[in-house]
């Protein structure tokens, strides 16, 4: 099992990192998957992910339940629309459009009612 799980851990590290430069593909879910996986099946590599320089801290802060900080949430939210609406204006088939459209509302509507938004305190 624990081959099983360090393979899709890594697969989503892999899709997580490709998902930061292609529209549609999802950055967040893949780096949560990984470090579920890693979390049961390899404390090395989950220990990598949480220590990672370019996400760790905010797999840290999530997985700590602080939540993502509200000009992240905004600066997400702005990048996943942006890239989506251009991927709705060069598709030609409807279905695909409502599919994307459809993504993008569930993504949005978990991000800001499910997901906590973290309180930063003014020094």
């Amino acid at each position: 099992m624990k081959i099983i799980l360090n393979f899709i851990g890594i697969v989503a590290v892999i899709l997580g990192v490709l998902g930061i430069f292609l529209p549609l593909l999802p950055t967040t879910p893949f780096l949560l998957l990984a470090s579920a996986c890693f979390a049961r099946a390899s404390p090395r590599m989950h220990n990598w992910l949480r220590n990672n320089r370019a996400f760790g801290k905010y797999l840290r802060d999530y997985e700590n339940g602080a939540g993502i900080p509200l000009r992240g949430k905004v600066w997400i939210l702005i990048f996943m629309w942006g890239s989506m609406s251009y991927s709705i204006w060069r598709s030609e088939a409807l279905w695909l459009r409502l599919l994307v459209v459809l993504i993008g509302t569930c993504v949005t509507i978990y991000l800001t009612r499910y997901v906590p938004t973290m309180r930063i305190e003014k020094k």
